[in-house]
């Protein structure tokens, strides 16, 4: 071989290495975006049709929104300061904590009392008209942050399923800081913070007021998604391997028996995290009988504190419709933009009529220098910039 014939030999190599190490993109209309696009042209002609068309559309169903938003009744008490400021053995009137969407008038005012041997609270309160089925009872809580980062993510899904995780696997989980009890070096069951801060009120049933007193029956079956159901199990631990989480004093710090957390529809609502700081949560719910007009007493054993962060809490009783419950603030939104929208499409519309603004050729819009529209060739114009 020549020395001529080595050298197009090594070159050719050469060549070849350089091409198998490229990184062009393959020469196909996806890889070399040559895919054909809609653009389309935005005249006043296509456009002002637009704002109508979506005004006339959102206006009318925010309207709908709205209306439906209007027949759920709701009756809310704040009982934030009811251990504190309630009175023991004589009513005090409440008006200014109760709030209700009613269309009738109550005939009595709202008052509470609170029991002077232990921590019940109770909310008198009167019930215009006829409400459900169904009838659902929420607590409402504000300024509690249950979507901050880590709470969110403090808990073991495997512990909740049911499987008994070693206290090593607890210690360096998610859990932290509600890991393990510093006294007995034994894993909390449920660890974490979420599991450790559940609400722990005690709401009872309304009862009705009457010759007789009568309980509204409500019960807890049913409040939790079955979705979440699927996330808990019945645990393997042995009682004597875990303890209670801190704030879950009715155990007193051990257990005889586990919680069935498969069970506990209470604790699954808590479990779901609200995605804002102030929230309302499914306690209790009646889907066969409505809640007759009259007057009524609700008794809460009190323990779960806000006042530490600045928070509030509240019972709501409401309805629903198949809407669901009352929220105006999307009817309000959609009657918004709908009304902006005929707004604007009249403004745009009379400027367009008393100052029409002449519209240029759109077939000299190309960036293609090789492919010119034909009318600027037969013009004879230079479209080069």
């Amino acid at each position: 071989m020549s020395p001529r014939e080595s050298i197009d030999d090594q070159r050719s190599q050469t060549d070849g290495d350089k091409k198998s190490k490229s990184r062009r993109p393959a020469n196909t209309a996806f890889r070399q975006q040559r895919l054909k696009a809609w653009q389309p042209i935005l005249t006043p002609k296509s456009v002002l049709p637009l704002f109508f068309i979506v005004g006339i559309i959102f206006a009318p169903l925010g309207g709908v929104l709205l209306w439906a938003s209007s027949l759920v009744q709701e009756i809310s008490i704040d009982y934030t300061s009811c251990l504190t400021d309630a009175p023991t053995g004589s009513p005090a009137y409440i008006s200014d904590r109760v709030s209700s969407t009613f269309k009738s008038k109550m005939t009595s005012k709202p008052y509470w009392e609170r029991s002077a041997d232990n921590n019940t609270c109770s909310l008198y309160f009167n019930i215009p008209e006829s409400m459900g089925p169904p009838v659902f009872l929420y607590y409402r809580l504000t300024n509690f942050y249950q979507n901050h980062r880590r709470y969110v993510q403090s808990l073991d899904l495997d512990q909740l399923k049911g499987t008994a995780v070693s206290n090593s696997s607890i210690s360096s989980g998610d859990c932290d800081p509600m890991t393990t009890d510093a006294a007995t070096k034994k894993a909390y069951y449920p660890c974490g913070l979420i599991a450790n801060s559940v609400f722990n009120d005690t709401i009872g049933n309304p009862i009705y007021l009457g010759d007789n007193e009568v309980a509204y029956n409500m019960t807890k079956k049913g409040i939790a998604w079955e979705s979440d159901k699927a996330l808990y199990g019945k645990s393997k631990y042995d009682p004597s391997q875990v303890v209670p989480p801190p704030n879950w004093s009715k155990y007193n710090g051990s257990y005889t028996t586990l919680p069935d957390l498969h069970e506990d529809e209470d604790f699954m609502v808590w479990m779901r995290t609200a995605g804002l700081p102030s929230f309302s949560k499914l306690s209790r719910r009646n889907d066969t009988d409505a809640l007759q007009p009259g007057d009524y007493r609700l008794d809460i054993v009190d323990n779960f504190p806000v006042t530490e962060y600045d928070g509030t809490k509240s019972i709501l009783l409401s309805t629903r419709t198949v809407l669901g419950g009352r929220n105006p603030f999307m009817g309000i939104g959609y009657v918004v933009v709908g009304g902006v929208c005929v707004l604007l499409g009249a403004l745009f519309t009379i400027a367009h009529l008393i100052r029409p603004r002449k519209l240029g050729d759109h077939t000299y819009l190309t960036w293609d220098s090789t492919n010119q529209p034909t009318t600027a060739m037969a013009t004879g114009r230079d479209t080069r910039s």
